[in-house]
């Protein structure tokens, strides 16, 4: 199996200071190869650049200029270019499928946050002796950095990748040939129905509450955000320490809300995989579930439109999102199969409008919360029957 661990850095003043800068000229190094697939193509007669015309000129772009693109390790910004390349790829395969093609934008330095390794031991060497208390990461242009090691790493580390998340900086070890963890058989059986009254129902009748960590939020993160709003629009060279203060403020508030949402994913998921040996749940299509609904045009009055449900259909997209469930989903596989537990995905077309006793499908059987079959009179709770 492949498993991902990521750790607190505990960089000095000057690492800190390094780390900033190895992030700035990967940035420069993306948008000056974006900038060059743009030129070529609509000043050379549409002539399309590869990753591997790129990757040819980085040995003349580091000797152009050692100071900037020449202390870097060679791999991770060959990496930096097959993630722009990637993104080319992504683009033209959204067009092709007549999907939103989202061509690949500049990055600002407050948008570009991680640079990847390719390969432990090439520019980057994870250091972790089992006679040395204190683990170290060593980077090439950085130096040897303080790791804070909460847990052991299991399996081979293949990938190192170094990421920022506000004031934080964080090691991320992608690790091959790692051991399942079987947990001992229960011998239970269940499915789960995913909703936002409850974040989920088990078929043995068990809720989930749903923790709604942004609306919990939203009051003190709408302050922050009319705060930072009231400060005039300026360059970034040209911001005050305050208006720096009140964006990191924003930021921060959105970080929480995402841990808690992952606190209570890893936590829920971890409950399940104890207690079951098989567990079922919904293939949920959640991006077709948030999309906004299309536009009623009235008939009899040219530019005007009827009342499609925007408004009230919005309420439920947030809460949706809010809950988390593609998050949770991934976890829980994730988890099923380190304990080697069976995950089973099931459509979820008409599970919450069959009666569990008799078989009777009819949309009728449910209404809202409360399940009662028109054929046989079975009642029981509408997500436990989708369970």
């Amino acid at each position: 199996m492949i498993r991902a661990h990521k750790f607190l850095l505990r960089p000095t003043v000057r690492q800190r200071q390094a780390l900033g800068e190895m992030l700035r000229d990967h940035c420069s190094l993306c948008n000056g190869a974006l900038q060059e697939r743009r030129d070529a193509y609509r000043h050379a007669s549409k002539t399309s650049i590869t990753y591997g015309h790129q990757s040819a000129q980085l040995k003349e772009i580091r000797a152009f200029d050692p100071e900037r693109q020449g202390r870097w390790s060679f791999s991770s910004q060959q990496a930096t270019l097959r993630r722009l390349d990637k993104a080319f790829q992504a683009f033209f395969r959204r067009v092709k499928a007549g999907e939103k093609p989202g061509y690949p934008r500049f990055r600002g330095v407050n948008w570009f946050d991680t640079v990847e390794f390719p390969k432990d031991g090439d520019g980057c060497r994870w250091d972790s002796t089992p006679h040395d208390p204190v683990t170290r990461v060593r980077l090439r242009g950085v130096g040897h950095v303080r790791v804070h090691q909460h847990r052991p790493v299991k399996g081979r580390v293949k990938t190192v990748s170094v990421g920022r998340e506000g004031k934080h900086w964080y090691v991320i070890l992608a690790c091959d040939n790692v051991a399942a963890e079987p947990l001992p058989a229960t011998g239970a059986v269940t499915g789960i129905d995913m909703g936002v009254t409850y974040f989920l129902t088990t078929s043995q009748g068990a809720h989930v509450e749903n923790p709604r960590n942004g609306k919990r939020n939203a009051d003190a993160l709408a302050e922050a955000q009319r705060a930072l709003k009231a400060f005039p629009r300026r360059k970034r060279e040209d911001r005050s320490a305050k208006h720096r203060r009140a964006v990191e403020k924003v930021a921060g508030l959105h970080r929480k809300v995402r841990r808690q949402r992952l606190d209570h994913a890893h936590k829920a998921a971890l409950a399940l995989v104890r207690d079951y040996d098989q567990i079922a749940h919904e293939r949920l299509n959640i991006a077709g579930m948030v999309r906004t609904p299309l536009p009623k045009p009235a008939p009899e009055t040219p530019g005007a439109f009827l009342p499609n449900g925007a408004a009230s259909k919005a309420g439920l997209n947030r809460s949706i999102l809010d809950a988390g469930w593609g998050v949770f989903l991934g976890i829980l596989a994730q988890k099923a199969e380190s304990a080697a537990r069976v995950l089973t995905p099931v459509d979820p077309r008409n599970t919450s409008r069959t009666c569990p006793k008799c078989g009777h499908v009819d949309g009728e059987n449910r209404d809202g919360e409360k399940f009662q079959c028109t054929a046989c009179g079975h009642r029981d709770h509408a997500d436990r029957v989708g369970a």
